[in-house]
C-alpha cells in the first residue's frame, strides 16, 4: 500500500483562529478583507487557504454563504445544487490538471468536525505526493438501499471506513447531481436534528472521484472509540434498520 503520511505544519496550525473555542471576529464575514481569490459565484467564494497547514499541497477554500449562522441543511434545495455544481467544477479541475497525484473535497461542520471557523464552508485539496484513491475499498461504499433516483443511490454503511453510522451517496461520473445534492440535504439535516433521537451537532462530507464514480460519505462525528484508534476496529450500530426506517418516514413518506 502507498504512502498516505501528510506533513502538518504545527507551527502555522496554532496561528489559525478558532471561533468554536473562542469568540472571535469572522473572517469569512469581513470580505473586503480577503485575499488570494481564485473565483467567486453570487456570495460564493473560492480562494486560497490563509493557513496552509500542509507540505506539499494546495490548500483552498470555498466560502459558501454569505450567512454566518447558516448551514447546508438550511439551504434552498436549488441554492445547495448550485453550489455543489460550483465546488465540484473546482474540484475536477484541479484534478485533471495533472499538477496534484490527488484533490481532496470536504466538509467540516461542528466542534467535533475538525473544523475551526463556524461560517458554512468546504475545503479543496491538491495533494503533491499522495493518492487517497490507493486506500479506498469498494466495500466502504456498499450498504443497506434506503433510496434510489435517477441512477443516483443513497445507502447506509454495512461496512464503514471508520465505523458506526455512514451515510454514503453514489452517482456516476455523468449523473444527476441534483438528485445526489436532495440526499446529502436530507441526511445533514437528519443528523443534526433527529440522530439519535436529538440530533448531533457535527458532521463530515467527504466526496471521492473513484472508478468513473463520484462517491460522497456524510458521517455523523462523534469522539472516535478507540477500538478504531488503538486497533483499527471497526464497528456497526445495531440501530440501522431503525435510522433508515426514521429517514424514510421523515422525507420519503414512507409508514
Amino acid at each position: 500500500m502507498a504512502e498516505t503520511i501528510l506533513q502538518f505544519n504545527h507551527g502555522i496550525a496554532k496561528t489559525k483562529p478558532n471561533s468554536f473555542r473562542r469568540q472571535i471576529a469572522c473572517p469569512f464575514c469581513n470580505r473586503e478583507s480577503l485575499t488570494d481569490i481564485l473565483d467567486t459565484k453570487g456570495p460564493m467564494i473560492w480562494l486560497k487557504n490563509k493557513y496552509p497547514v500542509l507540505k506539499d499541497a494546495f490548500q483552498t477554500v470555498l466560502i459558501e454563504t454569505d450567512k454566518c449562522d447558516s448551514e447546508l441543511s438550511e439551504y434552498a434545495l436549488p441554492y445547495l445544487t448550485e453550489l455543489l455544481h460550483f465546488a465540484v467544477e473546482k474540484w475536477l479541475a484541479l484534478e485533471v490538471s495533472g499538477r496534484y497525484q490527488s484533490v481532496l473535497f470536504f466538509k467540516n461542520h461542528g466542534p467535533l468536525s475538525g473544523g475551526s471557523i463556524r461560517h458554512p464552508h468546504m475545503q479543496i485539496v491538491g495533494l503533491e505526493n499522495v493518492d487517497y484513491r490507493d486506500r479506498l475499498r469498494e466495500e466502504y461504499f456498499d450498504g443497506t438501499l434506503i433510496d434510489a433516483s435517477r441512477d443516483v443511490v443513497f445507502n447506509l454503511s454495512t461496512r464503514p471506513m471508520i465505523g458506526f453510522t455512514e451515510f454514503n451517496v453514489v452517482m456516476s461520473d455523468d449523473g444527476q447531481l441534483e438528485q445526489a445534492a436532495e440526499y446529502i440535504h436530507i441526511t445533514s439535516h437528519y443528523i443534526l436534528n433527529h440522530f439519535n433521537n436529538k440530533g448531533c451537532n457535527s458532521y463530515n462530507l467527504f466526496f471521492y472521484h473513484w472508478k468513473n464514480r463520484i462517491l460522497t460519505k456524510i458521517v455523523p462525528r462523534y469522539p472516535t472509540t478507540p477500538l478504531f484508534i488503538g486497533y483499527g476496529l471497526r464497528q456497526v450500530a445495531t440501530n440501522a434498520e431503525s435510522v433508515i426506517d426514521d429517514i424514510k418516514k421523515l422525507y420519503f413518506n414512507e409508514s
